[in-house]
Formats: C-alpha cells, structure tokens, sequence
C-alpha cells in the first residue's frame, strides 16, 4: 500500500483538484487546507497551477479574438451575398423567385441614418450624454491620508507575486 502522502500521491492530489471545474472557491480552500503537505510543497504546486491557468486564459482570450474575427468575417460575406442577390434580383426586374430549396423575395426595410461627422450636424440633432466619473485618485489620495470620504473606503489589496 503507498503512503498517502507520498510524492506521486501529493502530485496527484494537486492534479485532480486543478482537473475539476465543479468546485467553488470554499471548496478548494478546504481542499487545499486539508492536504497534508510542507508549505513550500503547497505554494509551489498552487503557483503552478496560477501558471497552468494564465497560459489557458491566454489560449482562450486568442482564440476569442480569432472566433470574433471569423464572425465578422462571415457576417460580412453573408452582407455581400445578400447583396449581391439583391442586386441580380433588381437588375431582372424580378421581386421573388422560387428555387429548388429557396423562395427569395426583396424587401424594403427602413433606410439606415449614417452619420458621416457628428461636428457638421445642427446642434438640435446633437443629445448630450453626461456621466459621473468619480475621481478615484483624488478620493484614493484622502482616504490614505487618514480622511473620510463619504461612499468610498479603501480595501486591502494583496496578491502572491509568482515569479
């Protein structure tokens, strides 16, 4: 029988925990408290897999990027194709035709507004948008000072440098 503490157990162990996607917060810190491991063992195996994680939200914001890009892509294609269908549609005085797997009709719908330069519009076509933007460095700056700000308080920020 292994030692339930040995190396390849512990490693396991740490493996598993990072595998599973059905655990809360509590849930791994209670995990993580209940393996009986040096806490040297413990931050290393726990940076690693701070590491194991950045490198998957890395992949995926790229992929996200490139998932848009292709979206975009195909919504233009699409755009140009209707178009084009429109335009071959037009072009022999046609409104409809029945195909094999399509009925294709044109229809028209409310023309678009472009606004080619908002500074060239009359100001009666001009709604001004106003948003409160608190000045968190002013409010940073009396609140560190020892000065009450009221709605605002500073919270303790600490983070593991993984290096």
């Amino acid at each position: 029988m292994q030692n339930p503490n040995s190396l390849y157990n512990l490693a396991s162990t740490y493996q598993e925990l990072q595998n599973r996607d059905d655990l809360d917060p509590e849930a791994i810190k209670d995990t993580l408290d209940s393996i009986n491991d040096s806490m040297g063992n413990k931050i290393d195996n726990i940076a690693s897999w701070i590491d194991s994680n950045n490198a998957d939200i890395d992949f995926y914001a790229k992929k996200i990027k490139l998932l848009q890009q292709a979206k975009k892509s195909l919504e233009n294609k699409n755009k140009s194709l209707n178009q084009y269908i429109v335009d071959s549609l037009d072009q022999a005085n046609m409104k409809k035709i029945k195909t094999d797997n399509h009925i294709v009709t044109t229809r028209n719908y409310r023309a678009s507004t472009v606004i080619d330069d908002v500074h060239d519009l009359p100001i009666d076509y001009i709604e001004r948008v106003v948003t409160d933007k608190p000045k968190k460095k002013e409010i940073y700056d009396q609140l560190k000072a020892g000065e009450e700000v009221p709605g605002a308080r500073l919270v303790p920020n600490r983070k593991a440098v993984i290096k």
